[in-house]
């Protein structure tokens, strides 16, 4: 079958498009990945493109206006903070995610960065490994039960994190704008009342204007100082200049962290050699059954998109009203 349809793969996390290929090429779809992912690159490589799928990349307002043909963007991943979907709104193109295929896997992420920090796992691994054999090489482990976790949101992920958690016997607070639950069944406060509460705090809310640099110098300066910041959901959520400066004054005990701004980060960066930072390569989301779904399930977006059909998870609605 002569091909029907162009799809652009802008990056992605896995060394091939098998799957892709599997659900989209009896559709007479043909399959080609960006050659870059500038601005310029991906504008070029749109403008030919019935369909977009993009992982990390940044699908600018430029790149949408240059994608003529457009019909659908789907992000593979959770997060749309580097999708301009005011743009594909305005030209109605819909934008999809999938906003529960890690949840499971990024949870247990938390909860083993959590565990790091308490059981000191960072200081003596580290220590260990350069010869140095003893338990005064750490400050001393904690027990986590008894412990209260303060979570910053509490949607699908944040949920799951308050589960596991209380396993370990740790009380839970919250915090979220719409000042509601969620169903988690914790009590619900303001910011710094959490803050000035908990022994950890583990953040877990999308990039978006309103919260970039939510955790700067006046919330590390809430914090208590024995507390451990945790983050697996956007680094564009901490400050990590004032984190640094946080962290030289003592005013909290550390952090732990899978996310950055930018990413990759620069990591002679003095915050990525203290010891009390741990931290892992935005891997949170990744296991073999996540990647098999989220790849799935993103290509029959695509698919139903070029069948005419609504594909799952759109987050601009509105467009099929228009």
């Amino acid at each position: 079958m002569a091909p029907r349809w162009r799809v652009l793969v802008t990056d992605r996390a896995w060394p091939d498009l098998a799957i892709e290929r599997e659900i989209l090429e009896p559709l007479g779809v043909d399959l080609h990945d960006a050659p870059g992912i500038t601005e310029a690159i991906l504008s070029e490589s749109a403008a030919e493109a019935d369909a977009i799928i993009c992982n990390w990349a940044p699908v600018t307002a430029r790149v949408v206006e240059s994608a003529v043909r457009c019909r659908v963007i789907c992000r593979s991943g959770i997060g749309l903070d580097n999708i301009a979907i005011p743009t594909a709104s305005q030209r109605g193109i819909p934008v999809t995610n999938v906003p529960d295929y890690c949840v499971g896997e990024v949870a247990d992420h938390t909860l083993a960065l959590l565990l790091a920090c308490a059981r000191r796992v960072g200081f003596f691994h580290l220590r260990t490994k350069q010869g140095e054999y003893r338990l005064q090489a750490a400050p001393p482990p904690e027990r986590l039960a008894g412990k209260t976790l303060g979570l910053v949101g509490l949607g699908r992920i944040g949920a799951a994190v308050a589960q596991r958690a209380r396993a370990f016997g740790m009380t839970i607070l919250g915090h979220t704008s719409s000042r509601r639950d969620h169903g988690v069944g914790c009590p619900v406060v303001p910011l710094p009342e959490l803050l000035q509460q908990s022994d950890y705090v583990s953040l877990h809310l999308p990039a978006t204007a309103a919260t970039r640099h939510l955790f700067s110098q006046t919330q590390f300066e809430q914090m208590r100082s024995h507390a451990w910041l945790l983050n697996t959901s956007r680094g564009a959520l901490v400050d990590e200049a004032a984190l640094w400066q946080a962290l030289q004054q003592n005013r909290l005990a550390g952090a732990a962290l899978d996310v950055f701004d930018p990413e990759p980060p620069d990591l002679s960066q003095p915050l990525f050699r203290d010891e009390r930072v741990v931290v892992t390569p935005h891997a949170a989301f990744v296991s073999p059954e996540s990647l098999v779904e989220l790849r799935t399930r993103v290509a029959r977006q695509v698919a139903a998109v070029l069948r005419g059909e609504r594909p799952e998870n759109v987050v601009n609605p509105q467009v099929f009203s228009t």
